[in-house]
């Protein structure tokens, strides 16, 4: 099969993680891999015919060269997979990042828009922003002429499959394109551009979507492509914005992308600690607006708010669908609540810069998906786009995808706002009505009656992570929005046991959104230290639940809670586990937060690293992670940063192991092309072994490189513990934290409504908080323990061990050790972030 990849439409970070690897997937496959400068412009524009004889007898030469290489390899024992020799370069791809230039290294792509590409062209690319392979919006591929030109230069190529990435535009002409195609290709045969064998050929394209979008617009799909880095340059912003407003005591006027779609505006919002926000899908149902936002933010001022953060989407509206301006926005409040207002338009900052660690992670997982889904694909089947919900990565059919995206415009159009936000999902529904229960105060008659109102207790618990602070604010700020009264336990259960404990307040925890660590303290200390001590102070302080933020200590001293419930009254109480550890080694969840700053530090660190390495031309570098024995960072980590090599305590290191993978980067040094190698990188888990230190490995590689490759170490240690949490990270904790008073709520009004004598809480009362696949569920902890994994403090199963051997697929790793395998991918791998 010969496979082309395209990207359409406004470009987004991520793109060319998921050019990479689908060119890389589809080379395993034993496909042919071509990439469409320009978009749709250049699949009309094809091929002129001096570029095609250049770069076609170019290729050939090549290839042969590389196979002579290959025959002179003293150290191997078994011949690197011919199929993959034979694309492993072609050249042009270092042109495809300078697409202005006509002439270098005897080759040319003027003229060329459809180019051949080799598995090596697209080393690095998970790094770029943007797109590399350029994209244009074509006026020409709209009308039927072009459609045909388009089909004409795919037939003339042999291309018989394509995939498009782009927004809902780019897909939905990938649709029409390819209903049309029967069509096209007949009245091609009979203008007899194209021969009977073309016809017979290509008489089916087979296509498949990925959703590129900052916006994160296209319906039946949780997230698209660079909607996760557009969020981060926006709370990268409002992070900055906020000090300045605090100095100040200003308000900002914050306008972010969104034409028709508000997401990042909400996302925004949550994540940067807004106190209003504006966009398309819900406008303010008071009207006049003006009123409401300047009522909302002034109650903020009374209780002794410094600063003032108002983002509007620039699609956003009022329920007339009249426009909502940044501008007038700061006029109202300069006019109405005399606030020193400023306007700031982050405009394309937001599409720019490195792709944050999802999305890497996401377009190379969707990457794969398309291939397979090209594979597969017949006459009969759908069109597939690629997304994901939840945390799995799913197809679902292109045009029923488009259709809901277009009817959520039409619901706004029709001012039928409850539609347009049913349509987008409940998660988005879900973290708006977050949003509002975080950012707005309560007066006393809206709040709970008394007797439904709780004394609800904070601890964290483990080592730090991102996400601990963001998860408490939520938390005490629907507390205090309900009635109820959040008392933050300093320092564990240590600090517990010493009444380091205080009540928290609606400003106390205003700037907590953006801070890493853990504001309240944290370390491993049970509660079996002193279980009697602890439940004499539940008792002393009146909780009616307890909420624990922590990883898989936390875990153990829930468990020990609901254990101690046998003897200690104090116990019989709701509580909850909200698992936040960079490890992500709590059982049964796929997710904890933390993991995600985690993984971007890991990232930085190592495009740092691997710059160093690639000056240098011929440099390892082994980058020890932290993780303890879960290999979760290093194994997601290595994906997200390309590393050839990954080592993890699940898998382990063995001599025989590390005999192939040195003869792997000796194999893969000597085929790179003379002074032209790249750094390379191995990932390795500060457990992964007790005898094969990072600091043996090294030495290893360097005694073993001999003059092909050096080796150097580097141990990131802490720093994936700290920095600003992620965007990602603060979300997922706003919105899990509030599921979590939720829970508590529930319960506690079914205990309270017992007798002090009488009240037993079951099991279900002591749980944890999960992500599983699409879902999020409620564990007993009770149940969780036959999943754990005790003595090494994890899960007895982990969904991303399958991802270990992707890693290696995209490396190369079992071709050019010559065994001949194929791309290992189970249809049912998930992402989990």
């Amino acid at each position: 099969m010969k496979i082309a990849i395209l990207t359409s439409g406004g470009d987004s970070a991520g793109m060319n993680a998921a050019v990479r690897s689908i060119v890389k997937c589809g080379i395993l496959k034993g496909c042919e891999m071509w990439i469409v400068r320009e978009g749709y412009e250049g699949l009309v524009r094809g091929n002129g015919e001096s570029g095609e004889k250049v770069g076609h007898h170019v290729n050939a030469e090549a290839t042969q060269e590389v196979f002579e290489e290959a025959k002179h390899l003293k150290h191997v024992e078994q011949q690197p997979d011919r199929n993959l020799l034979h694309n492993l370069r072609f050249g042009d791809g270092e042109l495809l990042r300078d697409g202005t230039s006509e002439f270098v290294g005897g080759r040319t792509l003027k003229g060329r828009y459809i180019v051949r590409v080799g598995w090596d062209d697209v080393r690095g690319w998970f790094s770029e922003g943007g797109t590399l392979i350029g994209t244009a919006r074509s006026a020409a591929f709209r009308t039927p002429d072009g459609r045909k030109a388009a089909a004409f230069n795919l037939i003339k190529e042999g291309i018989d499959a394509l995939v498009v990435c782009g927004g809902d535009g780019s897909l939905t002409g990938a649709d029409i394109f390819r209903s049309e195609w029967p069509t096209i290709i007949k009245t091609l045969h009979e203008e007899k551009l194209i021969t009977d064998a073309q016809l017979e050929t290509h008489s089916h394209l087979k296509l498949v979507g990925l959703v590129g979008s900052i916006d994160n617009d296209m319906c039946m799909t949780d997230m698209t492509i660079g909607a996760p880095t557009a969020l981060q340059r926006i709370c990268e912003a409002i992070d900055n914005i906020n000090s300045t407003a605090y100095s100040h005591s200003r308000a900002f006027v914050v306008e972010v992308m969104g034409r028709d779609c508000g997401w990042l505006a909400l996302l925004a919002g949550v994540a940067g600690g807004a106190d209003f926000i504006f966009m398309p899908e819900k406008p303010p149902s008071m009207m006049p607006w003006e009123d409401a936002m300047c009522a909302e933010i002034h109650r903020h001022r009374q209780v002794g708010k410094r600063k003032t953060i108002v983002i509007v989407a620039e699609g956003a509206h009022d329920k007339e669908l009249n426009p909502i301006r940044a501008e007038h926005i700061k006029d109202v409040l300069t006019e109405r609540l005399g606030l020193d207002t400023r306007v700031t338009t982050l405009g394309h900052t937001q599409r720019g810069g490195r792709p944050c660690a999802f999305d890497r992670i996401l377009p190379t997982l969707q990457g794969v998906e398309a291939v397979d889904a090209l594979m597969a694909a017949q006459p009969d089947t759908p069109t597939y786009m690629i997304g994901i919900q939840e945390n799995k990565i799913i197809r679902v059919p292109l045009v029923d995808a488009v259709e809901a995206t277009r009817a959520v415009a039409k619901a706004m159009k029709d001012k039928d706002f409850a539609k347009a936000l049913e349509l987008r999902g409940p998660e988005f529904l879900e973290v708006l009505l977050g949003f509002r229960a975080c950012s707005s105060l309560n007066d006393e008659q809206h709040k709970l009656p008394q007797k439904k109102r709780m004394r609800v207790g904070i601890i964290h618990m483990g080592a730090p992570a991102g996400g601990m602070n963001a998860a408490t604010r939520s938390a005490v700020r629907y507390c205090i929005k309900q009635g109820h009264t959040p008392l933050a336990v300093h320092n564990g259960f240590r600090g517990l046991l010493d009444d380091n404990v205080d009540e928290l307040t609606w400003l106390g925890v205003d700037a907590w959104m953006a801070r890493g660590g853990s504001e309240l303290g944290t370390n491993r200390t049970l509660p079996s230290i002193d279980l009697g001590g602890v439940a004499a102070k539940f008792q002393q302080f009146k909780f009616d639940g307890i909420l624990m933020i922590g990883g898989f200590e936390a875990f153990s001293a829930l468990l020990e809670l609901d254990d101690g419930r046998k003897h200690y009254p104090a116990f019989h109480i709701p509580m909850v586990h909200l698992p936040a550890t960079i490890s992500n080694n709590v059982p049964m969840t796929d997710y904890s937060l933390g993991s995600d700053t985690s993984l971007n530090a890991l990232v930085d660190a190592c495009d740092a690293i691997k710059q160093s390495a690639s000056a240098s031309r011929d440099r390892v570098f082994v980058v020890e992670t932290q993780g303890g024995k879960c290999g979760y960072i290093a194994t997601m980590g290595a994906l997200a940063v390309g590393a050839s090599l990954v080592y993890t305590p699940e898998i382990g290191m063995n001599l025989d192991m590390l005999r192939r993978d040195v003869r792997f980067l000796k194999t893969r040094y000597s085929l790179d092309v003379p002074g032209k190698s790249e750094g390379r990188l191995v990932i390795r888990n500060e457990k992964a072994s007790q005898v094969y230190t990072t600091d043996v490995l090294t030495k290893m590689l360097i005694e073993e490189g001999g003059t092909l490759f050096d080796a150097r170490s580097a141990s990131l240690g802490h720093t994936l513990q700290g920095g600003v949490p992620s965007p990602m990270d603060r979300a997922r904790a706003a919105r899990l934290s509030l599921r979590c008073m939720a829970f508590l709520e529930e319960h506690h009004e079914v205990l309270s409504q017992k007798s002090h004598k009488s009240r037993q809480a079951g099991p279900d009362t002591a749980a944890v908080i999960t992500i599983q696949s699409s879902d999020i569920k409620w564990v007993p902890v009770q149940d969780m323990v036959k999943h754990a994994d005790m003595v090494n403090r994890r899960g007895k199963e982990n969904w991303w061990g399958s991802v270990t051997d992707l890693v290696e697929q995209l490396a190369g790793k079992p071709q050019f050790l010559g065994a001949h395998k194929t791309v290992i991918h189970d249809s049912s791998l998930k992402l989990k972030m």
